[in-house]
C-alpha cells in the first residue's frame, strides 16, 4: 500500500519535532509517492509541526518544487523580501545568502507580512563541511513559554516593521519588491494596508502593522507567529548596531520594529523572546538529499 511505502519515527536522538520519514521500499521517488499522500503528510505535520524526508535522494529543483506542489498546488513567489535569496527555478529559492560565520535568528517564515506561506520545505543538495544546519522550533511551544502579560500585549498591539530602503544599505527597494515602478510600489502597498513615504529620489519608508501571535486555521493552537525580535535594532551584532546609530537616526535604520502603536519594545521582552525561542530550538546536521 501506498502507506508502506515509507517509514515514519524519531531521530536518533530527538524528540518528536521533526518526525523522521524514510523510504519504505526501493526506490521511492518522493514527488510521485506525495501526489496521493497529501492526507498522510498533512496529519503528521499538524501533529508534529516538521517533517524531515531522508533517504529519497532529492537532488533536482524539479524534483523539490513537485513534491511541494503534490501537497500545495498553489506555490508563492517571494515577492515582498527580507533578504537576499537568488531563485533557482519555478518556486525555488536559494535560502538567504549570509556568510557562513553569521547565524539567522529564529523566526516564523513571512511572519513580517500578512500573507505567508503555510508550509515551507527545505532541501539540502550538498551538506556543508561544518555546521550549516537549518534549526527549527515549534512556534506552539515558544508561545507557551511566554509570560501571559507579554503575549497579550502584543497580540493587543500587534507589531510595527519599519524598513527604510536605499541603496547603500540592506536591500534596496526594487529587489524587495521586484520592480523599477514607483507606483507599482505604491499599489502594492496601498493593497496590504502598508503605509510608504519617499524620503528623497530613492529612499523609501514603509509601515506595517502585522500581527504578533496566529490561530492555526485547523488544530485551533495558538502560535507565537512574527519577527520583532529579528527586525528589532538590538538584534544586530554590537559593532554593526554602534555604527547604524552613530550615522543614522533611529527612524531611518535599514529596518526595525516597535509595538503596533509606535511605543518601544521594552529590552527585557526581545530578551524573553530570545529566551522563549532558543529554549525550543532543535538542530541536526543535513545529510545530501534531505527535504
Amino acid at each position: 500500500s501506498r502507506d508502506e511505502l515509507v517509514r515514519a519515527g524519531r531521530l536518533d536522538e530527538g524528540g518528536d519535532v521533526p518526525l523522521l520519514v524514510t523510504p519504505g521500499a526501493e526506490r521511492v521517488r518522493l514527488a510521485e509517492w506525495a501526489e496521493g499522500s497529501r492526507g498522510w503528510v498533512d496529519e503528521r505535520l499538524l501533529a508534529h509541526g516538521a517533517l524531515l524526508f531522508r533517504g529519497f535522494g532529492v537532488a533536482e529543483p524539479e524534483e523539490v518544487e513537485a513534491f511541494m506542489r503534490a501537497l500545495s498546488p498553489d506555490l508563492l513567489g517571494y515577492t515582498y523580501r527580507s533578504t537576499p535569496r537568488t531563485q533557482v527555478k519555478g518556486s525555488v529559492y536559494t535560502s538567504t545568502e549570509y556568510p557562513a560565520d553569521q547565524v539567522i535568528p529564529m523566526h516564523n517564515e513571512m511572519s513580517y507580512t500578512r500573507s505567508w506561506p503555510m508550509k515551507i520545505a527545505f532541501c539540502c543538495v550538498q551538506p556543508a563541511r561544518a555546521g550549516g544546519e537549518t534549526p527549527i522550533a515549534d512556534s506552539r511551544r515558544v508561545y507557551a513559554r511566554l509570560d501571559p502579560a507579554l503575549r497579550d500585549r502584543f497580540e493587543r498591539l500587534g507589531v510595527m516593521y519599519v524598513r527604510n530602503y536605499t541603496p547603500r544599505l540592506d536591500l534596496p527597494w526594487q529587489e524587495v519588491f521586484q520592480t523599477d515602478s514607483k507606483g507599482t510600489v505604491e499599489e502594492f502597498c496601498a493593497r496590504s494596508g502598508m503605509s510608504c513615504e519617499w524620503r528623497g529620489p530613492d529612499h523609501l519608508r514603509t509601515r506595517q502593522v502585522c500581527q504578533a501571535v496566529a490561530v492555526h486555521p485547523r488544530t485551533g493552537d495558538t502560535v507565537w507567529f512574527n519577527q520583532a525580535h529579528l527586525f528589532h535594532v538590538s538584534g544586530l551584532p554590537a559593532p554593526l548596531r554602534d555604527v547604524l546609530l552613530a550615522e543614522s537616526a533611529e527612524e531611518d535604520l535599514p529596518r526595525n520594529t516597535c509595538y503596533g502603536d509606535g511605543a518601544p519594545i521594552e529590552p527585557g521582552a526581545l530578551a524573553a523572546i530570545r529566551a522563549a525561542w532558543d529554549a525550543e530550538i532543535v538542530r541536526f546536521p543535513w545529510q545530501q538529499g534531505d527535504v
